[in-house]
């Protein structure tokens, strides 16, 4: 499965249908006129979902100002099965214990701006709760994956995916830049209360401390994931240039 990427503008959009990418969505300011009306023709004929946004919103989404009015996502659907996000490529993130639906929200949010492949959440929201989680996110599910399930099982399941599992914990003897964040890693962080579970930083290939050097002895849930996912972009960076 794809790595999920945004593609600006008509032409890498359909660069990437003529190269049989895992297109998912196209997502088109709802001021746009005929010059993407032959796109969205040929999207619907593939089965590509095609949504519409105000000017706006696909101002916020867009990631260069260049007069595009079209974007193209590829990488899993929004409704992939957690087996199926798991097996594929890209990081992953999973968020353990977290006690407000905001900062979860805001975490996922993160990983989504990250190219994340999903994002899983284990922590005692209610239905209401959750639909905050999905709320504080910028609706981050409409682009990617986001599952509520219990993190043991997930973190089996991502061990035997082949998932490389990376624990984000103030014990950690390790430093984000000290530790390979690229390849298919499951990233794990821990609610605001009780952080990570003992029992699932022993099953954790590598546990990375994020230097502090304030008073306060630990950053917010969403500031972590922030720092994580900022150098699991730079090492990226550095593997494809």
């Amino acid at each position: 499965m794809s790595v999920r990427q945004q593609l600006l503008g008509t032409e890498a959009i359909v660069a990437a249908m003529e190269r049989g990418e895992a297109l998912q969505r196209i997502v088109v300011c709802d001021e746009a006129g005929r010059d993407v009306a032959e796109l969205l023709t040929r999207a619907r004929s593939a089965g590509i979902a095609v949504q519409r946004v105000s000017a706006r919103s696909f101002a916020r989404l867009r990631r260069r100002s260049d007069g595009s009015a079209a974007l193209g996502l590829v990488g899993p659907p929004p409704d992939a099965s957690q087996e199926e996000v798991l097996l594929g490529d890209g990081a992953t993130w999973q968020l353990v214990g977290g006690l407000y639906p905001g900062n979860a929200g805001m975490a996922v949010r993160t990983a989504e701006v990250s190219g994340a492949s999903g994002a899983f959440i284990d922590a005692g929201f209610d239905r209401v709760g959750r639909r905050a989680v999905l709320r504080a996110s910028m609706r981050a599910d409409r682009f990617m994956p986001v599952f509520f399930e219990p993190a043991d099982t997930v973190i089996e399941a991502a061990a035997r995916s082949g998932r490389r599992i990376i624990a984000i914990e103030d014990v950690g003897d390790r430093l984000p830049w000290e530790v390979d964040l690229t390849g298919r890693v499951h990233c794990v962080v821990g609610g605001e209360a009780s952080g990570i579970p003992d029992g699932i930083l022993a099953v954790c290939d590598d546990v990375i401390r994020i230097p502090t050097s304030g008073f306060v002895p630990s950053y917010n849930l969403q500031g972590a994931v922030a720092a994580i996912a900022s150098e699991h972009l730079r090492q990226l960076s550095r593997v494809s240039a």
